[in-house]
């Protein structure tokens, strides 16, 4: 008797990952329940790398290749030789799993036991073959737990407490220099407290657990403008959803797309229609065209107006949730006070290159660290726009301040999570939920990562500037800690300045001590991610400390100036085609001949 196998649905999160055609988004009963849930929903990534089978010691090697890998199992082609190898047998299995095969922290050389069996498989094309599988006698994880991540969090760990000890120590130090400046060294001592804080809070940081008795309406709204290559997986990954059918809807409000995003939209209804009545798509998967480009905000009001339910997720159109994202990130509503939470953002797109790996730290380190440091207040200043979930009458309380927001006469077009986040917490609590999982497509080329940094650097200060006149009300350390993290960015161009250039030139002292504090700056947050990830991309937190400090600290004094802008830089806007226009008046008015030419 066989089994037949099947992968999960849709594997949105890997680099190498194939959409399975014809393949039920979750597999349901009569009645629309969920069945075999565990079964389905863990995570099942094509591959293909070389496996080694030995049946004993001084057995004969056999090769050859993954097709299919999970925590549990693994799944090879077949090979003649792999006729001696019958069901029940257990041998031992050696192979390399590359990197962006699996989740991070996999990437490494394997020796672990396995038990075969002979089954049909319908692959990825549709196909039904016979194909031999491998149960790991322990999962992967256990595996990897037993040879090499208890010895990875416990370096780690103890390289934290000592990277601690040494900041405290510099910091006393600087006490001993406090008359010489004491704003450089003053600034030097709040900046390794804020630093400190973050960590500590961030530590003792909890995931509200799942409540099997709470599940409230959900109705999911992804605005997109010019999204043709993704749009079809964020609508999967919104369905594919561990939560029940009839509290659960998707809206997609196109914005005037100019591209194949609504024909793809469609598209995806219709495929998904077609898969099983019993999932109700067409009820509960809506594409909405605003009749004229209005900008993400009003997009996003116009589905929040047709929403069904009382809470409402916001997703961005390039990113994939994971399939129990919901039912993490609506768990802290149990609490009436509770106004909007955040989901974690990973980055889809990690190996590509230098660009998205230094970001793959710095996404996980903002989240985990310091959104999470802020959730141990209640007072998580920016729910994110990826993933982040309101109550619906908040937002329809506050959608016409936010929509018709301006900052110095200049209409507000970006910065919507920061801006509506700030609505929401004049009068509730913010959350963040750490197991509530998408990942998202981050720039690749290095001028778009920079026209989007500054960008958000523009949102951060002007609503940073506005959270200023009401987060005092709330917890005291989070206030402190808040006015804090807003002085230290905006003075560390002028101290870098200080430490690397007017001291060295003026009073001839090699800054020592500075470029340490740099360093043990990168270390903590390249550990903290090689802790709690335990990647080989723990690396790329020294790439990003040093980028920060040679490049994007530097888009701050630019931000000061120009933060009332209204421009994307990274999309046609109405505001960026406005200021294009502009620009190409400016410059016919000066050579109106090289125009013309």
């Amino acid at each position: 008797m066989t089994e037949k196998h099947n992968a999960r649905p849709y594997i949105l999160h890997t680099e190498n990952a194939t959409l399975l055609p014809n393949v039920p988004i979750v597999k349901r009963d009569a009645a629309g329940n969920m069945v075999e849930t565990n079964r389905l929903l863990k995570d099942s990534y094509s591959c293909n790398f070389q496996v080694v089978i030995r049946e004993n010691m001084f057995g004969a090697r056999i090769k050859t290749d993954a097709v299919e890998i999970s925590k549990t199992q693994v799944i090879v082609d077949f090979n003649s030789a792999m006729n001696a190898i019958g069901n029940g047998d257990i041998v031992t299995l050696r192979f390399k799993i590359p990197k962006g095969t699996i989740e991070e922290g996999y990437e490494s050389t394997v020796r672990i036991r396995g038990t075969a069996s002979w089954q049909e498989i319908q692959m990825p094309t549709g196909e039904i073959t016979w194909k031999m599988i491998f149960s790991f006698v322990e999962s992967l994880d256990s595996y990897f737990e037993r040879t090499r991540w208890k010895y990875i969090k416990t370096f780690t760990f103890a390289s934290l407490l000592l990277v601690a000890f040494f900041i405290v120590l510099m910091r006393v130090e600087s006490l001993v220099y406090f008359k010489f400046n004491k704003f450089i060294y003053f600034y030097s001592l709040i900046a390794a407290a804020f630093l400190l804080s973050r960590y500590i809070f961030g530590a003792f940081y909890k995931n509200i657990p799942i409540n099997p008795n709470y599940r409230p309406g959900v109705s999911i709204i992804i605005p997109v403008f010019n999204e043709e290559e993704w749009i079809h997986k964020t609508i999967y990954s919104c369905l594919n959803q561990n939560y029940p059918i009839d509290k659960l809807e998707v809206i997609v409000v196109d914005d005037q797309s100019t591209d194949q995003t609504v024909k793809n939209a469609l598209k995806a209804v219709e495929k998904l229609s077609q898969e099983d009545e019993i999932y109700n798509i067409k009820e509960r998967l809506q594409v909405h065209v605003m009749p004229v480009n209005g900008g993400k905000r009003e997009a996003l009001v116009e589905g929040v107006a047709m929403a069904k339910h009382d809470l409402v997720v916001f997703v961005d159109s390039d990113s994939f949730l994971e399939p129990n994202a919901i039912l993490n990130l609506v768990q802290p509503f149990q609490d009436p006070k509770m106004g909007g939470v955040a989901g974690r953002t990973d980055v889809e797109n990690k190996y590509t290159n230098s660009i998205t790996k230094l970001q793959v730290v710095r996404y996980y380190i903002a989240f985990r660290v310091m959104k999470a440091a802020e959730s141990y207040f209640d007072c998580v200043t920016c729910l994110s726009g990826p993933l982040s979930c309101y109550r619906k009458s908040l937002i329809l309380k506050h959608q016409e301040d936010w929509v018709n927001q301006t900052f110095l006469g200049q209409p507000a077009t970006f910065g919507d999570d920061r801006s509506m986040t700030n609505f929401i917490l004049q009068t509730h609590r913010t959350a963040y939920q750490d197991r509530a999982i998408c990942s998202t497509i981050v720039p690749e080329k290095f001028g778009i990562f920079l026209k989007q940094q500054m960008r958000w650097k523009r949102s951060w200060l002007r609503e940073s500037l506005r959270a200023g006149t009401f987060i005092w009300k709330k917890e005291v350390f989070m206030a402190l800690f808040f006015y804090v993290g807003l002085i230290v960015p905006i003075a560390a161009p002028i101290v870098v300045i200080y430490n690397l250039v007017y001291v060295p030139l003026y009073h001839g002292v090699f800054p020592a001590t500075f470029l340490m504090g740099l360093f043990l700056m990168a270390f903590m947050m390249s550990a903290a991610y090689l802790f709690f990830k335990k990647s080989s991309l723990w690396i790329f937190g020294f790439v990003f400390v040093l980028m920060y400090e040679a490049v994007l600290l530097w888009q701050m004094p630019i931000a000061w100036v120009t933060f009332w802008k209204s421009t994307w830089g990274t999309r046609d806007t109405p505001q960026d085609i406005e200021a294009r226009e502009k620009k190409a008046r400016k410059k016919e008015k000066k050579d109106p001949l090289t125009i013309k030419s």
